[in-house]
């Protein structure tokens, strides 16, 4: 019993940080910040409205995983916190998410997809509903120039600047209103070098051109962090697609096994791990750029990539073949499409799952098949993932 008290007070106090952590985080990418002299405590409240949204969809999830082990009576714990501020050093998110731990075994292919799929499902939902809300509540266009004063005088009235068109035709035309916004958003990008960005994503993209008023400035992905249920939308699908990779036990592989099995999930999750690696690193090796220290550096970067196949198979020479295969490929894309970029980001979570979190599932005792109406939900949490996932999350111009 006073193990459990321990463990309980554990996670409500990393809860209670991660609201301060994720409230400090949502305040300065609004432009405010504890340490500024002119700062007022009764400014936090702003830092709530991305902290508060942010935080209910990652609940969502994880008790999504939750409530679905104790329906199978699975004994797990409830959600652990993970704070993380840089003290206003640097940008953050204010946490690296949660995660609740499984202390049974899991018996069937069932469970295993039921538990794996509701997290990401239920949070998913509360993302989407989230977004929209963000969008069609937008602020004014005006609001855009707190944070970018010095593009107010081209921001007034930049329709008519850019186009030479009257204010009445554009507000009844949403595509030349988007022009506008576009032109705005072009000369910010190309005034602030330097500057952080999200990439978007498909459900971006859909709520800016489908959802937001087209009378209103719709923020794109470089200027999303100054709205922050917008933010909190966008990380939360950004989190949604990182779990739904099929593979290894994230959820999209306890989703992948159910539908398919340990035979073939082993296969495709070996292969699209190999895929993520592959375009994760390319324009990491230039051949145009043949130096002296070339050689050296082609054989360090041979090494990360055999200790990123470390789980996949226990064969060393298998390992260095993988190495061997993802390096050439990469090599030749750069060579014949050096413009081709992948997202080395990328690597640092191939990095977690080759090393540690692991590839392959672990098998279970019933290996029986799932219903037609899980492999129909299994196969939409693909259409999720496809709209949830950025190639290019997060840049710098």
């Amino acid at each position: 019993m006073l193990k459990e008290h321990k463990q309980l007070i554990i996670q409500v106090s990393l809860f209670l940080i991660t609201i301060f952590t994720t409230t400090m985080a949502g305040l300065e990418w609004l432009g405010r910040s504890v340490w500024m002299e002119d700062f007022q405590w009764s400014e936090i409240i702003d830092g709530f409205a991305f902290s508060l949204p942010f935080l209910l969809i990652l609940t969502v999830h994880e008790f999504g995983h939750y409530l679905t082990a104790q329906y199978y009576k699975v004994k797990v714990t409830l959600p652990y916190y993970i704070p993380m501020w840089f003290l206003g050093v640097g940008p953050s998110i204010g946490t690296m998410g949660a995660f609740i731990q499984i202390k049974d075994k899991i018996h069937s292919r069932k469970e295993y997809f039921d538990i794996g799929i509701a997290g990401p499902l239920a949070g998913f939902v509360v993302a989407f509903v989230l977004l929209v809300i963000g969008y069609r509540t937008l602020p004014e266009t005006e609001y855009i120039y707190e944070f970018h004063p010095e593009y107010e005088v081209f921001g007034e009235n930049f329709e008519e600047k850019m186009l030479g068109l009257d204010t009445t035709i554009l507000k009844r035309d949403l595509n030349v209103r988007r022009m506008g916004f576009k032109a705005l958003d072009d000369t910010i990008r190309t005034n602030r070098p330097g500057s952080i960005y999200f990439g978007d994503n498909l459900l971006m993209i859909i709520g800016r051109n489908y959802f937001a008023p087209d009378d209103r400035y719709a923020p794109s992905a470089r200027e999303v962090m100054h709205y922050p249920l917008l933010l909190a939308s966008f990380l939360a699908f950004f989190f949604t697609a990182l779990n739904l990779l099929p593979i290894g036990q994230l959820d999209g592989g306890h989703i992948l096994y159910g539908l398919v099995g340990a035979k073939w999930h082993g296969r495709i999750a070996s292969g699209l791990f190999v895929l993520f690696v592959t375009y994760a690193g390319i324009g990491i090796i230039n051949p145009h750029q043949i130096g002296d220290t070339f050689g050296l550096y082609l054989v360090g970067y041979m090494a990360v990539l055999y200790y990123l196949f470390y789980s996949m198979t226990p064969n060393k020479r298998d390992r260095l073949m993988y190495a061997a295969i993802v390096l050439t490929v990469q090599f030749f894309i750069s060579f014949f499409w050096p413009d081709v970029k992948g997202y080395t980001g990328w690597l640092v979570f191939a990095f977690l799952i080759g090393r540690f979190l692991g590839v392959h599932h672990p098998p279970v005792r019933d290996d029986a098949p799932l219903s037609t109406g899980r492999k129909v939900l299994g196969w939409i949490t693909l259409i999720v993932f496809i709209l949830c996932f950025s190639p290019s999350p997060f840049g710098v111009d």
